[in-house]
């Protein structure tokens, strides 16, 4: 089978310019395209503004955070938009619970500090 020639493209929703610049080196090595939200604001706009195959969300971007997000993109009128595959990105998963990251529609999680490797992973597990 012919490999696909499209890059996937994930949206980076993280406000700290550190782990955007380590978080978009990694995936650009690993050929994937990258597409950057500062805040809680510009989220649903990159998302419909561009071809998007997954989130990286950080749990606590400004304006709105990213359980506000994820339950807007979870209900969203796009049907590829609502099924996206979100990855949460947490400095303090102790503040939320499982249960609320998945009452909100998050996908999966990783805690700060990033395991790189495990990112790597995960977004080849939800997003290919």
């Amino acid at each position: 089978m012919a490999p696909d020639p499209q890059p996937k493209t994930i949206l980076i929703a993280e406000d700290s310019s550190v782990i955007i610049s380590l978080t978009r080196k990694i995936l650009e090595q690993q050929k994937y395209r990258v597409v950057l939200a500062k805040n809680g604001g510009e989220v649903l706009r990159q998302l419909e503004n561009n071809a998007i195959d997954g989130v990286l969300m950080d749990i606590n971007i400004p304006i709105k955070n990213g359980i506000e997000c994820t339950r807007e993109i979870r209900s969203h009128a796009d049907p590829h938009i609502q099924g996206l595959p979100i990855i949460a990105i947490t400095g303090n998963a102790n503040n939320y619970s499982l249960e609320q990251f998945q009452e909100a529609g998050i996908t999966d999680y990783l805690p700060k500090p990033l395991d790189f490797d495990a990112l790597v992973r995960m977004v080849r597990q939800y997003i290919g």
